[in-house]
């Protein structure tokens, strides 16, 4: 095919789109794009190529390569639902696009359900992103006109609100309009099963494969969405007591005692909701817990799709917390809560002042507030569950396989069972037995029986109540992973991640490492190599096949690769183990941190150096 015919065809696909597309506004960005790149730019016969048609030429070439990338497939959708950057065309998130796949999860339910009555019933809920409400009315509109009884949640709410209602509803499923905490440009669509459409232990989790498949398979039949109908009406918006049974559920996962509030009262604690949907949902659970003593970042307590103070609305990104960390100081706090912008997340700060540095500006992180690695609060949300249930038969912690593998010690040492899975609450809340549940990407699920889910508020009360019970006893969050360090060996995790702009990157940086793997990390011989893509064999059954390596030194240093599931990157999660003494002095502990982190350094550049990165 030519270049002219291949433009032409580029051409007749985004006419089409546009005539089907139900959104004046995508529709006509589609218009001036296509416009633009069909625009001549030569100049007339005898006329010189002048810097005007250069720039125009140029301009009519960028915009022919975005209808490109907007038009080279349907946006895929997989086990983390649709995510993408907004606009117009198929590779994009849309109103057409959300149609489609409204409609291919309709057809699935019906399909799995038919000839059982009641009809399916779904729960649709929506962040404050821009278009998550549209997002939510179309799909509530879809679902309706094909017999499916809807209910949408009544505001822009927390992700965790929404898993909450498919199961406390019994939904056979559930729709969340969300890209949690991506940049800006983009939005998302989660879908959860509940109620007769999956097992027990699977009811109100994510989906996983081969549903993914079968729904998208539906999806690809839709032939336009002019074809697909669209009610006008007649789904149920619910009222503001599904927040009230949210709040009642987690408060009661541990109900406070008369000691508890007490403590929680003496606990001084800022919280940022990241210009997201957390700030009155977690206020209010703070509140009723106890804690009477929380300041909200000012600047990013309501809801902002725009996220004007941050470059990238995650915890985890360098600078994110800056501004809590800088009013915990000001204001004296004593533990730092930081949600991302759909909740379903949770970030802790707080003051280390082994982590003082006299060298730079003088702020918050140089007097030593800093946030907690993932791992750091994974510990001791893990040991905190796991005191309480010491023993209990059944009872099960599980984590990622990129996740520390200090869990696994606790729960053993706690006569409890532990599950490693794969990576995503996808995996992790589907755990028989689960009790507590986390991902070292500041993902935790502490009360499975009414959230499956990783849930931000929860977690942060549970943290704010650990917190409390220490400071009763003159002690720190700090001071419990020093414990945990005497008892278990001293856990150090890190990361190194490369994004790639050309996805074929990332594959051709794994297969480096697997064709020429290291000898030796961080000054330790490697004894093991799995390759992820096979699976693992391990004592518990083993896990399925994914993406990735993971390479095991005779020290116990790990490293796991594996392509990011939401972004164009790679990722190297890191973790090295150093001895510690059980009766060890604060001293020696810091000097075991000190030794941590200069092997972490090494085998995050050794480990760079290995992927080509």
């Amino acid at each position: 095919m030519s270049s002219d015919d291949a433009s032409s065809d580029l051409g007749s696909r985004v006419r089409a789109w546009i005539d089907d597309d139900p959104d004046p506004t995508t529709a006509a960005e589609l218009t001036a794009l296509l416009a633009q790149a069909e625009t001549p730019v030569q100049p007339a016969p005898g006329h010189r190529d002048d810097p005007v048609h250069q720039r125009a030429r140029q301009e009519a070439e960028l915009a022919r390569a975005e209808l490109e990338d907007r038009f080279s497939g349907l946006l895929e959708f997989g086990t983390a639902g649709l995510r993408g950057a907004m606009g117009g065309g198929p590779h994009r998130m849309n109103r057409a696009v959300v149609i489609r796949a409204a409609a291919g999860l309709g057809e699935y339910l019906l399909g799995e359900l038919e000839g059982m009555a009641p009809p399916p019933r779904v729960v649709v809920g929506y962040d404050a992103r821009h278009r998550s409400r549209d997002f939510a009315l179309d799909s509530v509109a879809v679902l309706t006109a094909v017999g499916i009884e809807a209910l949408l949640l009544p505001a822009a709410l927390p992700t965790p609100v929404l898993a909450f209602c498919v199961r406390h509803l019994g939904a056979d499923a559930g729709i969340m309009v969300t890209a949690s905490h991506n940049p800006a440009a983009d939005n998302g669509y989660k879908v959860y099963l509940g109620g007769r459409v999956t097992e027990d232990a699977a009811r109100g989790s994510q989906i996983v494969p081969p549903v993914d498949a079968a729904i998208a398979a539906h999806i690809a039949h839709v032939r336009s969405v002019a074809s697909v109908p669209r009610a006008e009406s007649g789904w149920r918006v619910l009222g503001t007591d599904v927040v009230d049974q949210y709040v009642a559920a987690t408060l009661s996962a541990a109900p406070p005692t008369p000691a508890d509030v007490a403590l929680a009262s003496d606990l001084r604690i800022v919280l940022t909701p990241m210009h997201g949907v957390g700030e009155r949902v977690a206020t209010r659970v703070l509140a009723e817990a106890g804690f009477t003593h929380v300041t909200v970042v000012p600047e990013q307590a309501e809801p902002d799709p725009d996220f004007p103070t941050v470059a990238f609305p995650n915890p985890e990104e360098p600078g994110a917390l800056d501004l809590a960390l800088g009013l915990a100081r000001d204001e004296g706090a004593d533990l730092v809560l930081a949600l991302d912008p759909d909740a379903d997340r949770c970030a802790v700060g707080v003051l280390d002042r082994r982590a003082r540095s006299f060298h730079g500006p003088e702020t918050a992180a140089a007097e030593g507030w800093r946030g907690l690695h993932g791992d750091e609060t994974g510990a001791l949300l893990g040991w905190s569950v796991a005191e309480e249930l010491s023993g209990r038969p059944g009872a099960v912690l599980a984590s990622s396989i990129v996740s520390s593998r200090q869990l696994e010690r606790i729960a053993t040492d706690h006569g409890l069972g532990f599950t490693p899975t794969l990576t995503g609450f996808k995996w992790l809340s589907r755990v028989e037995g689960l009790v507590f549940g986390y991902e070292e990407a500041l993902g935790y699920c502490v009360d499975p029986q009414h959230v499956h889910d990783k849930d931000g508020i929860s977690a942060a009360l549970r943290v704010a109540r650990l917190a409390a019970a220490l400071k009763g006893d003159g002690r720190t969050l700090l001071d419990l992973l020093d414990d945990l360090a005497r008892r278990y060996g001293l856990y150090l995790s890190g990361q190194v991640a490369a994004r790639f702009e050309d996805v074929a990157g990332i594959a051709a940086a794994v297969d480096r490492l697997r064709s020429a793997p290291p000898a030796r990390l961080a000054g330790s011989p490697v004894v093991r190599i799995d390759d992820l893509a096979a699976g693992t064999d391990d004592d518990r059954g083993g896990l399925p096949p994914t993406e990735g390596l993971r390479l095991l030194t005779e020290d116990g240093t790990r490293v796991v690769v594996r392509p990011s599931g939401t972004e164009p990157k790679v990722k190297c999660y890191l973790e090295v183990i150093v001895p510690v003494a059980p009766d060890a002095s604060d001293a020696d502990v810091t000097s075991a941190r000190t030794t941590a982190r200069s092997r972490l350094d090494v085998l995050a550049r050794e480990i760079s150096s290995a992927l080509g990165l």
